[in-house]
C-alpha cells in the first residue's frame, strides 16, 4: 500500500495533522498502536491556546468545542497566602485560552477521520521506519495479525517519546537536551464542581498545586508531591486536605476546595526534553516524538498542535508547486517556538515549586518574582502572551 503522508500515532497531534492534510486534498494513512477506547480515554491535558483552538474551528472540529469548551480569560496565582489574577485579554492582545480536555479533542477527530479522511488503523503496531532518506520511505507494522508494509512520500512520526519514529534520525545526527525535576504531580479528577471560575496556580511551603477543571462538573486537580510516590499511599481526604492547606489565604480563612468523589488518581513524573533535528530526509517528528514540556505551562498539546500546523502548510505548499523549502526549513521553524515553549514552561515549573532542600533564599527568590508579576504589568504580560500561546506566523514562527 502506498500513501503521500503516513502518520504514526494517532494522538491529537497525528489526528489533526490527518484532518488538516484532508481539508488540503492530500491522502493520508494514521497508524495507531493502541485500540480506539484506550486512545479516546487517555486522560492529558485540558487547556487550548488560541491558536489550537482556529486550527480545530478552520478544519471542522469545532462544534462541540465551542458548544462545551469553556473560554478563560486569565489565571489566578496564590502566593505567600496571597490571590493575584492575570488577565489575559487585556495584556495579551484578545487572547484567551479554553479548557476542553484532550479526550474530548480526540473524539472529535476520530470520529471526522472515520466518516470523512483516509484510513485509520487501530491496533497497527509500528516495527520500523525504513529509507527515511530516499524518496520512498517505509513503515514496517503489524494489523490484524499480518506484517505490512506502508510506503509514503513523507513519513511523520507523532508516537510520541517511546515511539519508533525518533529512530529514523541517525543517533550520531540526534542532539538530546533534557532536564529531569526532582517532584511529580499527583492528579485526581473528581465528581465535583470546579473551585473558581478560572485556574488556580498555587505556590506554598508545602509545595505546589492546582486547581483545574474538565467540564462543570468535574475538577482537574494536582499536588506535587516526591518522586516515586504511590497514589495508594493518598487516600482521598488527605488529599483534599493537602490541597486546601495549599490554597489556603490570610483575606479568606474559610477558604475550601468544593470536595466530590475522586473518580481517577495518577502520578505524573515531570521532565523538559528536547531532541534536535526534527526532520531527516523525508521523516518528520511531531509533538512528543521530538519534545517534551513540564505540565506547568499548559504547553504539551499546543506544542504538537503548532508543529503540525505548520507542517500541514507545508505539505500542502509542497503538494501545490513540488517546492520543498517549507519542508526543509521544518525543523527550524517549530524549534525557536519549542525552545519558547520549553523556556516558559520551566519558567512556570522552578518558580511555583519547592524544591527537595531548597533554601529560605531561593524560596524568597520565587516570592519575589510573583511579586514582580503581580505588581508589573510588562511582568504580567510576558506570563500571558505565553500562556496564551504566541501567535502563528505565517512565516517562520518567533
Amino acid at each position: 500500500m502506498h500513501t503521500t503522508v503516513g502518520i504514526i500515532g494517532g494522538g491529537p497531534a497525528g489526528l489533526l495533522l490527518a484532518r488538516l492534510l484532508h481539508t488540503a486534498g492530500i491522502d493520508s494513512v494514521l497508524l495507531e498502536r493502541r485500540d480506539r477506547a484506550y486512545v479516546e480515554q487517555r486522560q492529558r491535558a485540558g487547556i487550548l491556546e488560541q491558536a489550537t483552538v482556529d486550527a480545530l474551528r478552520a478544519c471542522g472540529a469545532g462544534a462541540r468545542l465551542d458548544a462545551e469548551g469553556m473560554v478563560h480569560d486569565g489565571i489566578e496565582l496564590r502566593f505567600d497566602r496571597r490571590a493575584h489574577r492575570i488577565d489575559f485579554p487585556s495584556l495579551a492582545d484578545g487572547r484567551r485560552v479554553t479548557v476542553y480536555a484532550q479526550t474530548e479533542v480526540v473524539k472529535d477527530l476520530i470520529a471526522l477521520q472515520l466518516a470523512e479522511g483516509g484510513p485509520l488503523l487501530f491496533e497497527a503496531d509500528v516495527h520500523a521506519v525504513e529509507g527515511a532518506d530516499t524518496d520512498r520511505p517505509r513503515i514496517r507494522y503489524t494489523h490484524d495479525g499480518q506484517e505490512q508494509t506502508l510506503t509514503c512520500d513523507y513519513v511523520v512520526g507523532c508516537d510520541g517519546f517511546h515511539g519508533v519514529a525518533r529512530n529514523a534520525v541517525p543517533e550520531q545526527l540526534r542532539t538530546t537536551y533534557e532536564r529531569v525535576y526532582p517532584y511529580s504531580w499527583l492528579g485526581i479528577l473528581a465528581d465535583a464542581p470546579p473551585a473558581a471560575d478560572e485556574l488556580i496556580y498555587a505556590h506554598s511551603d508545602r509545595g505546589f498545586a492546582l486547581a483545574s477543571m474538565r467540564s462543570p462538573s468535574v475538577s482537574r486537580h494536582y499536588l506535587q508531591v516526591p518522586n516515586g510516590t504511590d497514589p495508594a499511599d493518598w487516600p482521598d481526604d488527605r488529599i483534599w486536605d493537602e490541597l486546601d492547606a495549599r490554597f489556603a489565604l490570610d483575606a479568606d480563612p474559610s477558604w475550601r476546595l468544593k470536595r466530590g468523589p475522586v473518580t481517577a488518581k495518577s502520578v505524573l513524573p515531570m521532565r523538559s526534553h528536547v531532541t534536535e533535528p526534527m526532520a531527516y530526509g523525508r521523516v518528520l517528528l511531531a509533538g512528543d516524538a521530538a519534545h517534551i514540556v513540564p505540565p506547568t505551562g499548559a504547553k504539551g498539546l499546543n506544542l504538537a498542535a503548532a508543529d503540525v500546523i505548520v507542517l500541514a502548510r507545508a505539505l500542502t505548499h509542497w503538494h501545490a508547486t513540488g517546492a520543498t523549502d517549507l519542508l526543509e526549513s521544518y525543523s527550524d521553524t517549530c524549534l525557536r517556538r519549542v525552545w519558547r515553549a520549553e523556556h516558559f514552561s520551566y519558567f512556570m515549573t522552578t518558580t511555583l515549586h519547592t524544591a527537595p532542600g531548597q533554601s529560605p533564599f531561593e524560596t524568597r527568590l520565587q516570592l519575589s518574582q510573583l511579586d514582580r508579576v503581580a505588581a508589573s504589568r510588562h511582568a504580567a504580560a510576558e506570563l500571558a502572551e505565553n500562556y496564551t500561546g504566541l501567535p502563528l506566523a505565517t512565516g517562520p514562527l518567533v
